[in-house]
């Protein structure tokens, strides 16, 4: 069970790069009154933090001021730790305590709470309700969140593909002439990494991307299909289901991880580091690491790491099921408002006040216009002190309709727009699998990939030896069988599909 929480904390690291650190707000109540006598709908909004912004009420009240205006709604922000959030979802979503507005993900567990009915059904609220969710949103994207031909959650408008591809130190690749824009397969990284080791000390030419993480979670060359316990290799492969660890694909990657463990280029301790890739090279303890590609992902890095970084893609961005539903709103089947709150929803996609008092806070206050689409800090104002420093537009609906912060790349939205519309669809986009059906077998598989997955994928593992090993594993504790039922319910989605 253990292994089963870290490896879930590990993927939501990859795919959104945040980690935690705060506590919850409970409380509801559903008022009635407003100047105009009409009825007040009151909509709990709950969603993860990082840390909770110490000027939430202001915002929320300024948010209020639009949303009683325009829709009838006045909505109460519920911040949850990042690290309590899937406990307090959970609960909140058995227990039947007041939630109407719930960020969700398929890595917190979405199929499964469609399954158990805990999430209602969003074709007709957003067909009255949603009309700029429904002129923002690619239908692809809506249809990627859908189970069994319904909609339960709207997915939120963000970077909706990724590329797998590396970070490099830019001062260390200057110095030694390293060309990023020509690395493109990993003979090229290796080249690269050769370089380093041989000319400075006390660098590790690769590290982990995130501590624990597989690499294939960010290096990967197939459709996940959600879990990876069966794959779409090439996001097609005539829609037929494989075992991602019998192909020879595999078995050369982790062949090649294993050439760098043995030549000195990566972390001898990858499999208890504790570290992620941001921090050792924040340390000066590592030169590059895998990382997802995107516009702005460079500066992204560079703010993290305090040091310039370059980046650059390995192939081209896909669109997966798993990457359009890493981040979408749904509503508890529990909640009394439900028509209130896809009416708030909807304005996360077409109200840009709302999005960026969401995103940033108030302006004056935590922000100040730059320009008409870039904002910086008020004087005397920083990351440290800001009263609301959310930085979370990529949950927050529409973050095309957000601001662009200074230093950050003013044309980032119409760049990501373009990366989005670059994107390879997987022929399997907008398929869920519902794993109910070999819950056991899930569970004993999971346990196997723990044991040898993360030591073959950096190298420390001998690949000769253990990847039969692993391979035996996998079938007596049932990977066939997950594999058959996700295939026959592959085959009948794509049957249903136009």
């Amino acid at each position: 069970m253990q292994k089963n929480k870290k490896l879930l904390r590990i993927m939501l690291a990859c795919f959104l790069l945040i980690l935690s650190a705060c506590s919850s707000n409970k409380e509801s109540s559903t008022p009635e009154s407003s100047a105009s006598k009409e009825k007040i709908s009151e909509v709990n909004m709950v969603f993860f933090v990082t840390e909770t912004p110490k000027d939430i009420k202001l915002v929320q009240d300024e948010i209020n001021k639009i949303s009683e205006k325009e829709i009838k709604v006045r909505v109460k922000l519920t911040p949850i730790n990042i690290g309590n959030y899937v406990q307090q979802m959970n609960l909140m979503l058995s227990s039947n305590e007041k939630a109407d507005l719930m960020l969700v993900t398929s890595f917190f567990g979405y199929t499964s709470q469609v399954a158990k009915g805990q999430l209602l059904p969003l074709d007709d609220l957003v067909d009255k309700y949603g009309p700029d969710i429904k002129k923002t949103m690619d239908p692809d994207y809506l249809n990627a969140a859908k189970v069994s031909g319904k909609m339960y959650a709207v997915p939120t408008l963000r970077d909706m593909a990724g590329a797998p591809g590396i970070n490099m130190r830019k001062d260390l690749a200057d110095k030694y002439n390293i060309d990023i824009k020509k690395i493109k397969t990993l003979d090229d990284v290796e080249a690269a990494l050769l370089k380093i080791k041989e000319n400075v000390k006390g660098i590790t030419p690769f590290v982990s991307f995130q501590p624990g993480a597989q690499a294939t979670v960010v290096y990967n060359w197939f459709d996940p299909l959600g879990d990876t316990m069966g794959v779409l290799p090439n996001y097609d492969n005539n829609m037929k289901v494989v075992d991602l660890y019998e192909t020879d694909e595999y078995a050369q990657f982790v062949k090649t991880m294993r050439k760098w463990y043995q030549e000195g280029l990566t972390l001898k301790n990858a499999t208890t580091n504790t570290d992620p890739g941001t921090t050792l090279v924040k340390a000066n303890a590592g030169f590059s690491y895998f990382s997802p590609q995107k516009p702005g992902i460079a500066l992204q890095e560079s703010q993290i790491t305090a040091k310039p970084m370059v980046t650059t893609s390995l192939s081209k961005p896909v669109t997966t099921t798993s990457a359009v539903t890493t981040m979408m709103w749904g509503i508890p089947q529990s909640s009394q408002v439900p028509e209130a709150a896809m009416k708030f929803l909807n304005l996360m996609y077409g109200n840009k006040d709302i999005v960026n008092l969401l995103d940033w806070g108030i302006e004056g206050k935590h922000y100040v216009k730059v320009s008409d689409h870039v904002i910086k800090y008020p004087d005397g104002v920083n990351a440290g002190n800001n009263g609301y420093n959310l930085n979370m537009s990529f949950a927050m609906g529409n973050s095309f309709l957000s601001y662009v912060f200074e230093g950050n790349d003013p044309n980032l939205w119409s760049e990501t727009e373009e990366f989005n519309k670059s994107a390879i669809k997987s022929k399997a986009l907008g398929f869920n699998f519902d794993s109910s059906f070999v819950k056991t077998e899930v569970t004993a598989v999971t346990n196997v990939v723990a044991k040898y997955a993360l030591g073959l994928e950096s190298g420390s593992l001998d690949p000769n030896k253990s990847l039969p090993d692993f391979i035996k594993g996998l079938k007596a504790a049932g990977i066939d069988k997950i594999i058959a039922e996700k295939q026959k319910q592959l085959d009948e989605w794509a049957k249903n599909q136009k």
